[in-house]
């Protein structure tokens, strides 16, 4: 069973907020590192293929890390639901899933499970 995950860093959060900004109008895509309960790092792998409709994971070049729990995408269209190609990722890796949307702001995103249910993740300084 994946470490349970129940807050993100303000920091690692605005990371992604500003990534997504920065790559629209093609999807961000990074895999998410928690300690203590709490996503503090995002770490980009290498290979990943961003475009307007998806962000393509190279799983496989990943270093075994047991700190990482999960992924992080942004859905420029605005929408930070899953989408059914979304939740087949959740369901193969990792336990906690976050989505963040246009205008990707602190308001603007999601986290989700591996079965694609939402949850709610506390912002820690």
């Amino acid at each position: 069973m994946p470490p349970r995950v129940d807050a993100i860093s303000r920091r690692a959060l605005r990371m992604i907020l500003e990534a997504s900004r920065d790559t629209a109008p093609r999807e961000f895509g990074a895999v998410l590192r928690a300690e203590s309960g709490v996503i503090t790092e995002i770490l980009l792998v290498p290979g990943t293929v961003s475009g307007e409709r998806h962000a393509i994971f190279q799983l496989h070049m990943l270093p075994a890390d047991f700190t990482v729990v999960g992924t992080v995408h942004s859905h420029p269209s605005g929408s930070f639901h899953p989408s059914d190609e979304d939740l087949h990722l959740f369901s193969k890796f990792g336990g906690i899933h976050l989505i963040v949307g246009d205008p990707f702001d602190e308001g603007s995103w999601a986290a989700w499970t591996y079965s694609g249910d939402r949850i709610s993740l506390r912002v820690v300084p």
